[in-house]
């Protein structure tokens, strides 16, 4: 099977934001392990194209969601320097069906790597922990895919956006941060940290765990999204989202075309 190719048609779909089937309808036998592959050689032509990994973003982080797909671990997905917003503002041009919901970042001091990680490991890591949204965007027709099919598709990652305030790791405890999402003023989602596999630190220890296997780390610098607080909710144009973090501030976004 060449997953070159594979990578290449996944490639071409998202930079065009055209909808496709999904790989395992028509490429039987695609494992986990090739769909990290294709993610690899998809991400490496926008990086071979000048854009820069920044970080790494953890899905399926809620037992439920791993529960619904039927594997028990998250899965991870490349970020890259194309996919940060850098105001608050997303335009509806080059997404599919996009979807929005809250994560909390990390972002790291030093580097980590292997697969014994604990949290205190983490937290002597973390340079500061950072309210953010995660806009999300399956390449594939109805937003619907099987394991296989979203992990090559970058674990639907489409854009990002950090919230300007930064705060300390031992400032918080991350777990009970409530969340709130609306929409035009209408609560559609409502949350707190430990949705994110308990508490969002495990997020970064499977994160550096799973990324020990293809011999990669979190290095200094890069960012890691941790995993939706709440479910992803649609935006439209003319959109107006708002994000409250408890202790933590509010993010809100503007959508359009």
């Amino acid at each position: 099977m060449n997953l070159q190719a594979i990578a290449d048609e996944l490639y071409r779909h998202q930079t065009s934001a055209a909808e496709l089937e999904k790989l395992t309808l028509r490429y039987e036998g695609l494992s986990v392990e090739d769909a990290y592959e294709i993610q690899q050689l998809c991400m490496g032509k926008y990086m071979n194209e000048g854009q820069k990994l920044v970080g790494w973003k953890m899905g399926l982080t809620s037992k439920a969601k791993q529960q619904s797909v039927g594997v028990d671990e998250p899965i991870f997905g490349h970020l890259l320097d194309g996919m940060e917003l850098y105001d608050p503002h997303v335009s509806l041009t080059g997404l599919i069906h996009p979807r929005v919901e809250p994560e909390l970042a990390f972002i790291f001091k030093h580097r980590l790597e292997g697969d014994k990680i604990l949290p205190r490991d983490v937290w002597l890591a973390t340079e500061c922990v950072v309210p953010a949204v995660e806009i999300i965007d399956s390449r594939y027709k109805n937003f619907s895919f099987t394991l296989v099919d979203v992990v090559a598709d970058n674990a639907s990652s489409a854009k990002f956006y950090l919230a300007e305030q930064a705060y300390s790791p031992y400032q918080i405890a991350l777990d009970q941060v409530g969340v709130v999402m609306r929409r035009n003023g209408e609560v559609e989602q409502t949350g707190a940290g430990a949705a994110v596999l308990g508490h969002p630190v495990r997020s970064v220890v499977e994160q550096v765990r799973m990324l020990s296997r293809i011999g990669k780390a979190v290095e200094p610098g890069m960012v890691v999204l941790t995993g939706g607080i709440t479910e992803a909710i649609y935006i439209h144009d003319g959109d107006r989202i708002s994000v409250s973090f408890e202790g933590m501030g509010e993010i809100e976004l503007t959508v359009s075309q």
